[in-house]
Order: C-alpha cells, then sequence, then structure tokens
C-alpha cells in the first residue's frame, strides 16, 4: 500500500503480488471469462473489449452509501499480460490493474487498485477494507477458481 496521504493531493494504492501455479493463458481465463470471474469476485456482466462499460454486484453496505453495484469500464487489455478497469460506485473513483508475468510454470499475478483519496472518509474506509479483502479473500478465491478450472 502506498503511504496515508498528506493533503498533497496524492492518491493511495493497493498492491498485491502472488505467485499462482497455473499458465498465464489459465490465469488470464478466470480473469476475463464472466462466468470464471464471477466464481472468485463478483458476478458481472464483463466483456474483454476496451471501453465496455459492466458492473460487479456485490452486497450493499450498511450505513455507507453502496448500494452493492460497482460500476467499471474497460481500459486497457493485452491478452494474457495486463487487464486495466475502472472501478466506481459507493464514493470511489478508482482504477484496477492485473497484470501477468509468466514465471517458471506459472505466473506472478500484480494487482494495483489505485486511485483512493486518503483525505475522503469513504476513501479511506474502502481503502481499509479492500486491502486485506484483496490480499486475502480474493486471492484465496482465485487460487480456488483457478484449482477447479480444467
Amino acid at each position: 500500500m502506498t503511504p496515508p496521504q498528506d493533503g498533497s493531493g496524492e492518491r493511495a494504492s493497493i498492491e498485491v503480488e502472488e505467485f499462482l501455479p497455473h499458465p498465464p493463458a489459465k490465469v488470464w481465463r478466470a480473469l476475463t471469462e464472466p462466468e470464471l470471474l464471477a466464481r472468485w469476485l463478483m458476478p458481472n456482466d464483463f466483456k474483454p473489449v476496451v471501453g465496455h462499460r459492466f458492473t460487479f454486484a456485490s452486497k450493499p453496505i450498511p450505513n455507507v452509501d453502496f448500494d452493492g453495484t460497482v460500476d467499471c469500464r474497460v481500459l486497457a487489455i493485452e491478452e494474457e499480460r495486463l487487464l486495466r478497469i475502472s472501478w466506481g460506485g459507493g464514493g470511489l473513483d478508482t482504477t484496477v490493474t492485473w497484470r501477468l508475468v509468466p514465471e517458471g510454470r506459472g505466473t506472478r499475478l500484480f494487482i494495483e487498485h489505485a486511485g483512493f483519496d486518503l483525505d475522503d472518509p469513504v476513501n479511506a474506509f474502502a481503502f481499509r477494507g479492500m486491502g486485506s479483502g484483496w490480499r486475502t479473500g480474493v486471492i484465496r478465491s482465485l487460487h480456488a477458481a483457478l484449482a477447479e478450472v480444467g
């Protein structure tokens, strides 16, 4: 994670790095096929097309202005190498980037969720919660989904 803000207008990022014992093509499928993506992240109407707008469906968070819908748009795609999307809703205007690097018989996955304004209470709350979520729950779910995929 980038350090807390000092009011300079800089944004904070959540950064995760994980080795996956699967080839990049298989990891790419988990990132870009809607039914596989739903297994480890959230139900969605994703299409791997730059400019495509889609949503992730999550659970609403009580006492926070978040109805459970994450509004997204595909910003960049490099097949089996990079996927970048916008990630908005509930007061967030951020981006998520997945970068895949072949490593031995597997893939080194780098995730960056960037653009959190820690001067904003909603962004700071999301940054804290999503930081642990990306590192534990999401990565664990991705490992499980990849193990199930042929």
